[in-house]
């Protein structure tokens, strides 16, 4: 089974920004691209009340059946509104120098049908919110949410609007998952000429900057243009402070770990900074 670079697409402001990171890891990667829209037929169903005590059977059968109509008219809107998202995904991808790519249309829950696919998934790309999420809210989309804790693939979640990453800073713990992670930007395709700076949270100790060391020789010895930082303070406060000073495009992060980073990333401030976050976060399982 060849693994794909899968993108989940609908009719949000943020599906273009999927389309256009998702061609660009396809290429970085020399990956197949897929494009996936699940149908929610559960979110479009007429929400049916007891009518029972408020009209007379008939009528009330005449009604529910109205309303079953309806709503198999309104899935057959969503499937043909989302076959004409993939068709443009498609286009999109052409124009982005992605010739061949596959389209998937699905019955279910975004979730279920991720975890699914789980294992087709070499990296899936995702909006912060779904087309259901109020444009100007802080909120993250409680799919994407419920998508990070579920699915033990790499996840890219995407801002709007495409930028081409120029440089990638790594969330450094010392775990074996972080320790992991600095091998994998190391090693991957996907990071080829990108500028890698490695963050630790804590304090300058002798322990941290062996930590540091060891990160910053894998990537120098693979190639990469490395430089990293021992800052103390609040995770996300001092993790978004360097994204903006040094100007990131990419923020990376171990989906676990074995200090505060961890409370980061699984706990409720795994929220807020994804949720922060103007510039994509690839999070790594």
């Amino acid at each position: 089974m060849t693994e794909q670079v899968m993108a989940a697409i609908d009719g949000s402001q943020f599906s273009e920004g999927v389309c256009d990171y998702a061609v660009w890891a396809s290429q970085a990667l020399e990956t197949p691209l897929t494009f996936l829209h699940v149908v929610d037929n559960h979110s479009q169903t007429t929400p049916q009340h007891n009518l029972s005590g408020n009209l007379k059977l008939g009528a009330r059968e005449k009604l529910l059946k109205e309303l079953s109509d309806l709503d198999e008219q309104r899935a057959k809107v969503t499937r043909e509104q989302g076959r004409l998202m993939l068709e443009a995904a498609q286009a999109r991808a052409v124009k982005g120098g992605v010739t061949t790519s596959t389209t998937r249309q699905r019955n279910g829950t975004l979730v279920e049908t991720l975890v699914e696919l789980e294992d087709e998934v070499r990296l899936l790309v995702v909006g912060k919110r779904g087309e259901t999420g109020h444009q100007t809210s802080g909120h993250l989309g409680s799919n994407l949410e419920r998508v990070v804790r579920e699915m033990h693939r790499p996840i890219l979640m995407v801002p709007q609007t495409f930028k081409r990453p120029e440089t990638v800073m790594m969330a450094f713990d010392g775990s074996k998952t972080a320790r992991k992670g600095i091998e994998m930007l190391a090693r991957s395709p996907l990071f080829q000429g990108i500028a890698c700076h490695v963050v630790i949270v804590g304090a300058n100790t002798a322990e941290h900057n062996s930590q540091l060391e060891w990160a910053l020789d894998i990537l120098r010895n693979a190639g990469h243009e490395a430089q990293g930082v021992i800052r103390a303070g609040e995770v996300e406060e001092t993790l978004s402070h360097y994204q903006q000073e040094q100007g990131i495009d990419l923020l990376v992060m171990g989906a676990y770990g074995h200090s505060r980073i961890r409370h980061l990333l699984v706990g409720s401030t795994t929220t807020a900074m994804l949720r922060s976050s103007k510039v994509p976060v690839l999070l790594l399982r």
